[in-house]
């Protein structure tokens, strides 16, 4: 089959073996592929990952229970043990013995098929089209934050970064607070957001005032705590969604003076996610901004680093 493989480096290849599901397994055509910035960082060495590339999909089931066949889907990307600790104590995301679909150990969806158990799989309703639905795994991400924390409506919220993930949690949290600040350093991308309702503040123009009760760090730069440390109050909370903190030393001592929470924040729930967009409560139809073929995949990702883009698709079927 057709597939996008990392191997130190990057492949197209024709010839590469079709999945064969286990018993527990759905084989899955893959319509569309998202390309996350946590791919570009594989081809950086992220995880120490080989094989194919991706994990944000939408789908259609090919073989599997017979219940799911012929469904439109969607998948989580932990792929979990189901007996550990973790997973017997309702935290099965951090399975002990996890793979993570094109990230850690498990082949992804830059390809003609994938093999995914079928515990993974979230059916897509009609309404949903392939463009909004291929944003369901990063959209799922930006819930897990209301998940985490308990908002009121007057709550001073900073979304740092404009970039894919940024855009997800700004347009989530203005769901529940009243006016989420997105600051971002790209014009195009603050035009965006600001479509969607969202205020906007240039990063130049930025001036952190230790006052933000929660700040969410999406700018996936090690800049991005510093930043969030200088923004938040006194007891208040910043939010990880970066996976990148290398390269630069920190003083953390700002986090114990004014006892700061921090919390990691990653993957989140599907079922939120799927009918938000259901609902029209989130609009993603402006985020995406480019859309290449499964054999122009390594164009996809170039683009995809490049800053005039938000969200870059891949067709595969």
């Amino acid at each position: 089959m057709l597939a996008v493989v990392f191997d130190s480096e990057l492949q197209v290849r024709i010839d590469y073996p079709e999945p064969r599901p286990s018993r527990s397994d759905a084989l899955v055509a893959v319509r569309v592929a998202g390309v996350c910035s946590t791919d570009l960082e594989v081809m950086k060495g992220y995880m120490g990952f080989t094989g194919v590339m991706g994990h944000e999909f939408v789908g259609r089931v090919v073989s599997g229970p017979e219940k799911w066949r012929d469904q439109r889907v969607v998948g989580e990307i932990n792929c979990v043990c189901g007996r550990c600790d973790m997973c017997t104590g309702g935290l099965a995301n951090h399975c002990r013995d996890r793979t993570v679909l094109g990230i850690d150990g498990h082949d992804g969806v830059f390809a003609e098929y994938v093999a995914l158990p079928v515990r993974n799989l979230h059916a897509v309703p009609d309404t949903v089209g392939d463009e909004q639905a291929v944003l369901v795994e990063p959209l799922a991400a930006a819930f897990q934050i209301v998940r985490q924390l308990d908002f009121s409506r007057s709550d001073s919220v900073v979304v740092l970064g404009d970039g894919r993930l940024g855009q997800l949690v700004a347009r989530v949290l203005k769901t529940v607070v009243r006016r989420p600040v997105l600051v971002g350093r790209h014009e195009d991308k603050l035009e965006a957001a600001e479509k969607a309702g969202i205020q906007t503040v240039a990063e130049g123009e930025f001036s952190p005032r230790a006052d933000a009760d929660v700040v969410v760090d999406a700018t996936g730069s090690a800049e991005g705590l510093e930043t969030a440390m200088r923004a938040v109050r006194p007891r208040g909370v910043i939010v990880l969604k970066s996976t990148v903190a290398a390269g630069k030393e920190l003083n953390l001592a700002p986090l114990v003076i004014n006892e700061v929470t921090v919390v990691g924040s990653r993957c989140g729930p599907f079922p939120d996610a799927i009918q938000a967009l259901a609902d029209g409560i989130v609009d993603v139809s402006a985020l995406v901004t480019g859309r290449f073929p499964l054999r122009d995949a390594p164009e996809a990702l170039a683009a995809a680093a490049r800053p005039e883009h938000i969200k870059v698709l891949i067709d595969v079927a």
